[in-house]
């Protein structure tokens, strides 16, 4: 107090202040020289298209998800061990985090054969996803965190297990938005109800704008798209005054990303009015391409359906596709009745998903459109009970075609029981570093600030699989 140079604490701010001013200014100022865009401009005008950090190997993703988990063991990793020693107790200890107490190890009763020119084996289940293992790179060696369906789900579609979390097309759609200003960048089709529900396609703190758009009915995929009065004119004249009165309410409330959002909603509806209808209408679609993808079989019809619709709307710019193989909550968790179910599930897909393929590749879209299959975990390969298989994080398969992936291959391993990944283990995380990485994104820089930190999709993990690159 003595020290007449001394300064107290608001004068020391008041002098600085300008000064701080600056270098937020010169940060603003360098990040718009770098065509950096804002959080408010994106949220303003979500769909448009922007540029990724370096050339992408993909310019769309489709990811083929069967919630519940499908049994590794008994379509993509085969293991003759299982068959030796079927009945058997597993010969080394089973970690402590385990559901249910399974028995001992049970060999699956379906063959596997060695197919295409690659010669990777699959089940006799799968018979024509078989045929188009030389496109696919099957990886034997996924990992995750949880052994819930909640947790291991969420951590599937947004990286996180417990908190909310934007999705993987959330994360696209901000990045990239999309090619078809009068469609939604993310479609989420899932003719039932999912268990986790919507936290599996939302946006969370990312804008509202970027969250995904659900079709449950196929035959009215979304609702309310139609104006009964039939008059387009009186109603652009309508979203135009209500456009005006929300700009009103935003100079009082500068972040408004919900309001944002909103907005957009209303102008994507509107255009919406046109294009969709005939994106979603599969019956617009030859006798013969229908029925390649399975439409009017009652074993195939509804996930050809979900299939033929992935392919019409990545055909015109959407950006991100998740087709839920959901008849029913958790279609694939089987704790029993393996024998008798599994092989109708594989059946209800297996042609649907072959015949995507097949369309991609023949309309040269596979080059540039990513394909992921797979679930929220594997299965044990030991019992529960007499005929079924717990859920199992600790090693499981899944696979990728399409978008700069090398095809024809089985990456990685478990062990000879299929219990533990083994060989060339790939997390969770991994597999959306790589899933950015194709689609042109550093996962480390695709970021988004909230709450005083920087949010990435693979948080503070992850690493781009190299070896699975074409």
């Amino acid at each position: 107090m003595n020290n007449p140079l001394a300064l107290t604490r608001r004068q020391m701010l008041a002098r600085t202040g300008c000064g701080f001013g600056m270098v937020a200014l010169a940060e603003i100022l360098a990040r718009e020289a770098l065509g950096a865009t804002s959080d408010t401009a994106r949220a303003a005008r979500p769909y448009a298209v922007r540029s990724p950090h370096h050339p992408a190997r993909a310019k769309r993703c489709i990811f083929l998800y069967m919630p519940g988990g499908p049994s590794h063991v008994d379509t993509f990793d085969p293991k003759p061990r299982l068959i030796e020693d079927d009945g058997k107790p597993l010969p080394f200890e089973k970690p402590k985090l385990e559901r249910t107490k399974t028995g001992n190890l049970l060999a699956s009763p379906w063959k596997f054969a060695k197919q295409g020119e690659s010669g990777v084996e699959v089940s006799e289940l799968l018979p024509m996803m078989a045929k188009c293992i030389d496109d696919l790179c099957v990886i034997r060696s996924m990992y995750g965190d949880n052994i819930n369906h909640t947790g291991a789900a969420l951590q599937m579609c947004t990286g996180e297990q417990a908190f909310s979390r934007p999705s993987l097309g959330s994360w696209l759609t901000y990045g990239l938005g999309t090619e078809n200003q009068n469609l939604p960048g993310f479609v989420v089709v899932s003719p039932a109800a999912v268990f986790q529900g919507a936290q599996l396609w939302a946006s969370s703190f990312l804008p509202s704008a970027y969250q995904g758009t659900l079709v449950r009915d196929l035959k009215s995929p979304i609702a309310n798209l139609t104006d009964p009065s039939g008059n387009l004119d009186r109603q652009r004249a309508k979203l135009d005054a209500i456009r005006q009165l929300n700009e009103l309410h935003k100079r009082d409330h500068v972040i408004e990303s919900q309001l944002d959002g909103r907005i957009a909603s209303f102008e994507l509806a509107f255009r919406m009015q046109r294009d969709a209808p005939e994106a979603f209408d599969v019956s617009r679609e030859s006798e013969q391409t229908q029925k390649l993808y399975g439409v009017g079989d009652p074993a195939t019809d509804l996930f050809g359906r979900q299939c033929l619709l992935g392919r019409r709307l990545v055909e015109r710019g959407v950006r991100f596709v998740q087709l839920f193989d959901a008849p029913a909550n958790n279609a694939w968790d089987h704790h029993g009745g393996l024998r008798e179910n599994l092989p109708a599930r594989c059946k209800a897909v297996d042609q649907p998903i072959a015949a995507l393929l097949t369309d991609l590749k023949s309309r040269g879209l596979l080059d540039d459109t990513l394909v992921l299959w797979g679930g929220e975990f594997g299965r044990t390969p030991t019992a529960e009970g007499t005929n079924g298989r717990e859920h199992h994080p600790f090693g499981f398969s899944m696979w990728m075609a399409g978008g700069g992936i090398r095809g024809g291959q089985a990456y990685g391993a478990t062990d000879e029981f299929g219990w533990h990944a083994v060989e060339n283990k790939v997390h969770v995380h991994d597999l959306h570093a790589t899933i950015l990485h194709l689609m042109g994104f550093d996962h480390e820089r695709l970021t988004f600030r909230f709450g005083g930190r920087d949010y990435r999709l693979t948080d503070v993990h992850g690493k781009v699989v190299r070896d699975i690159l074409a």
